[in-house]
């Protein structure tokens, strides 16, 4: 029988040394951004109730999920995105609170994914939730906290601006069932040209058809809201369409304008967005490093209702942009005690910790073997404490 005593589960992996040091920083940067910008640290359980993410219109496919059970057999899901948790959390601790609430949060979300496919089952992820606020000033808000902290991980960003409103308002005038509705959006996502036009044939070429036959090539600049503007739709779907120009325009008032593309094929997998809806792009990376957006109605599946909006960073993605900034530093001064003055070399290691200077304790029985230590490990002194206390250039000494 094969042992795994020394592998990791398929999609998850070990994180190490440079790669630590630079997700560290990399989420010291960002909690500083969201402070600054009123938003407080929240932490939701990494394990929750099934029923939480099984919500109709807003549930995570079961088969995404890594699940479990609790001792009463009741069936539990390693936390498999971070805003269902917060927005249960926000009804069941948070309905006092003065709002809006500003939130932000640094946690893993588990995703089981197919095999061989290459992504991670295992995904750090660092982003913020504005509860009790709608309308464009929150929208605004929410956009540019998440062009600062693209900006402060990844300068060459691209953020790309959808409205879910625009697919769920043309896809009720499509006489499907849900099921397939579902399809037309995975096809849409997924940008498959060939499929679309299959499921969308039998309907015939009403606008509505015709307008979602089009959408995965709607992507470019303010020509595209143009060109949406001339499927002369009336209601709500126009409506929509307004009110994302006006979003548009005011982002590029703001200087996204080089930055900023408009893609209403950008329909999320997760059902519970109800307005606009924005994705970050950096030229490393093939996918998405944030995606983000509004979920008006998802709140009041666990309590009140209330409008909220919000996004998600991927964390180790950010982090490896940054990864060569943060090398190893090495110790500059190694502290060896000789036999007897142990408690003394502690007592000097406290001391230079508290005015900065990095330093490590050495651990051999001699100053020879201490010395070859520093060497290795490119430690340029060694202050040894004995009856004289003595200080060595470790790549000179030879005692």
């Amino acid at each position: 029988m094969k042992s795994y005593t020394k592998l990791t589960p398929e999609g998850v992996r070990d994180v190490l040394f440079e790669e630590c040091r630079a997700r560290a920083r990399t989420r010291e940067k960002l909690a500083d951004i969201f402070g600054r910008r009123g938003y407080q640290e929240a932490v939701t359980p990494g394990l929750e109730y099934f029923d939480v993410f099984n919500l109709p219109g807003a549930a995570i496919p079961q088969q995404d999920m890594y699940k479990s059970t609790d001792g009463a057999g009741r069936l539990l899901v390693f936390r498999p995105d971070s805003t269902l948790p917060i927005a249960r959390m926000a009804a069941a601790r948070l309905q006092n609170r003065r709002r809006p609430m500003r939130l932000y949060y640094c946690q893993n979300v588990y995703r089981s994914r197919p095999a061989l496919s290459g992504k991670s089952h295992e995904l750090a992820q660092m982003g913020v939730e504005l509860l009790g606020a709608a309308g464009l000033r929150a929208d605004l808000e929410v956009i540019c906290t998440a062009v600062e902290a693209l900006e402060a991980v990844a300068p060459g960003f691209r953020i790309e601006l959808g409205h879910a409103g625009v697919f769920q308002r043309l896809a009720r005038r499509l006489e499907v069932s849900p099921e397939r509705r579902e399809e037309i959006r995975a096809t849409i996502e997924a940008k498959n040209y060939g499929a679309l036009d299959s499921l969308l044939d039998p309907l015939g070429t009403s606008p509505a058809a015709e307008a979602v036959r089009t959408l995965p090539r709607m992507f470019g600049g303010e020509e595209v809201l143009a060109q949406a503007e001339a499927w002369n739709l009336d209601g709500d779907a126009a409506q929509t369409l307004a009110y994302l120009r006006r979003l548009y325009m005011s982002l590029k008032e703001l200087g996204l304008g080089d930055r900023l593309m408009v893609d209403l094929g950008l329909v999320q997998r997760n059902d519970y967005y109800t307005g606009v809806v924005f994705s970050g792009y950096v030229q490393e990376r093939g996918g998405p490093v944030l995606t983000g957006g509004r979920y008006d109605s998802l709140c009041g599946r666990f309590g009140p209702p209330m409008p909220a909006a919000g996004f998600a960073l991927d964390l180790d993605a950010a982090a490896a942009l940054a990864q060569g900034d943060w090398a190893e530093e090495a110790p500059s001064v190694l502290v060896h005690g000789e036999a007897g003055y142990e408690v003394q070399a502690q007592r000097e290691l406290a001391r230079l910790a508290a005015e900065g200077v990095r330093a490590e304790a050495s651990v051999w029985e001699s100053l020879e073997e201490a010395l070859a230590y520093a060497r290795e490990a490119d430690i340029e002194r060694v202050l040894c404490l004995g009856a004289e206390p003595k200080e060595w250039n470790a790549k000179e000494a030879r005692p």
